[in-house]
């Protein structure tokens, strides 16, 4: 995409999406904008710091208050950032890109007016992709732009007063654009948090959702298949991902009820009421001719040179696109279990420090993604506090893979692990009798004994029942306790039946 072409973030475009799954025979099309708060240490336009939660109106220069001479001065900081979400998302930066001047009038916005980006926004393009029900998704980026917050209206309620707290006005944001390429409440979740993974990852948002440093707004419409797009409403500042998910769906159910009924569905900005479940209407929602856009005289247009961009790209550590490429590659995984396994750093350096300890990657990515995953939701404990180390679980995985015990034993270990009744694999394996049975004369004798006990499994395999042998195999695996292994079950219990 060219850094001349200019670009109308309002612009609904038709998505060169197939039709998702339909709600009472309507299709959702839904579109975001996201705006993610940048871990700059002072404000897109001024010094004063971005730290949350100072007492109101403590961190704000003149250049926020807007007061008479001040002028803005950009920060490279936020630049930097804009370029590196740029990378991470295949997009292209802007060599040359200009500030805006955003009309309108809020008692928190004391300009009159929002410094953002329209026409020529700093990040072109791109794409976000993701995994949701095991497919492989994408959602494609019309434009990053740079911007600035506003304040925030405090309702004192109990008084009967408001007031204005300018500490958040001119943060630096980077506002996110899709194309309304997402069919379902559950894809825009499944686009949201991999949005939320990349920006945190690279570290140019804390991705903090309730202390809106990571605030999404959904626009979302329906029509019938084949028709055009239908008018949007637009869902604002959605902080958390199990609302996102319930506002859509409700917006929708709403939407195709008044359809349904006979109305018309008016654009309009809307806010979701947790409490209630429902969204309502906030104001008319504005089109880009209702902002009386244009460019901001105080600000030179923003210049990034390639040498800029390529020496960023160098720096930047291994986006989680490209490690999980290097999982598929190097570790043999599927590539749904790679997107798992890169949902954080955290996550990826664990299962590379177990793949790495045992020698048996995929057993590792199952056991990270399966017991251990299952474990820390239960607990609603971030992976670095888990209290099964990559060293213990790797020893485990080991005792798997060489025949010492079987992945039933092998999940009391875990148990024992992570409840900390030892820290040693093959003490507790000991402790608890856990030992596969290594005795093959032993282990015949009992399968010859399980045989002659049950004469009618034995005529039904031999009749060719795949079932009756499961059967046989049970009653073996009951009678060795389940310590005998159950490929050397299944292998001996074939040579004796022929």
């Amino acid at each position: 995409m060219s850094q001349t072409q200019p670009i109308n973030p309002f612009a609904e475009m038709q998505a060169g999406r197939p039709t998702g799954p339909l709600v009472q025979g309507y299709e959702v099309i839904i579109g975001f904008e996201t705006h993610t708060q940048l871990t700059t240490q002072s404000k897109i336009f001024s010094r004063a710091s971005t730290a949350f939660g100072a007492e109101p109106n403590t961190q704000a220069s003149a250049v926020d208050f807007a007061l008479p001479g001040a002028l803005p001065v950009m920060n490279k900081g936020a630049v930097q950032r804009a370029i590196e979400f740029g990378l991470a998302v295949n997009a292209h930066i802007a060599e040359h890109s200009v500030f805006a001047r955003k009309n309108y009038f809020y008692p928190d916005l004391p300009k009159g007016y929002q410094i953002s980006q329209f026409e020529i926004p700093v990040v072109q393009g791109g794409s976000v992709e993701f995994f949701l029900d095991g497919e492989k998704r994408a959602v494609r980026l019309v434009r990053a732009h740079l911007e600035e917050d506003a304040g925030k209206s405090l309702h004192e309620d109990f008084i009967g007063m408001s007031g204005i707290d300018l500490n958040r006005a001119g943060t630096p944001l980077l506002e996110i654009v899709t194309e309304p390429d997402m069919r379902s409440s559950a894809e825009a979740v499944a686009y949201a948090k991999e949005l939320h993974k990349i920006v945190t990852w690279i570290g140019i948002c804390d991705g903090n959702m309730q202390e809106g440093s990571f605030r999404c707004d959904a626009n979302v419409s329906v029509r019938k298949p084949g028709e055009p797009l239908g008018t949007r409403r637009e869902i604002k500042n959605l902080n958390s991902f199990k609302f996102m998910q319930q506002a859509i769906d409700f917006e929708v159910r709403w939407q195709i009820e008044q359809i349904e009924d006979g109305h018309t569905i008016q654009q309009a900005t809307v806010l979701f009421d947790p409490d209630t479940g429902e969204t309502r209407s906030m104001r008319t929602k504005e089109d880009a001719a209702d902002y009386r856009y244009f460019p901001d005289p105080d600000l030179p247009p923003l210049v990034i040179g390639r040498d800029w961009v390529e020496k960023t790209r160098a720096e930047m550590s291994e986006l989680p696109r490209v490690m999980a490429a290097r999982f598929v590659a190097d570790y043999g995984l599927p590539e749904y279990d790679a997107g798992q396994l890169t949902q954080s750093k955290a996550t990826a350096a664990y299962f590379e420090a177990v793949a790495a300890a045992s020698k048996q990657a995929k057993l590792a990515s199952n056991w990270v993604m399966g017991e251990l995953s299952r474990r820390l939701n239960s607990e609603e404990k971030p992976i670095e506090a888990s209290t099964v180390s990559a060293i213990q679980l790797a020893a485990l995985i080991g005792r798997i893979s060489d025949g010492t015990i079987s992945n039933n034993a092998a999940r009391q270990v875990f148990d024992a692990l992570w409840t900390g009744e030892s820290q040693d694999v093959d003490a507790i394996i000991e402790a608890k009798g856990l030992k596969q049975m290594s005795d093959t004369g032993e282990l015949e004798k009992i399968i010859d004994d399980v045989l002659a006990a049950n004469a009618k499994n034995v005529e039904e395999v031999r009749a060719g029942n795949a079932k009756a042998m499961n059967a046989l195999v049970g009653q073996a695996m009951k009678a060795t306790k389940g310590k005998a292994n159950p490929a050397q079950v299944n292998e001996l219990l074939k040579k004796k039946l022929g």
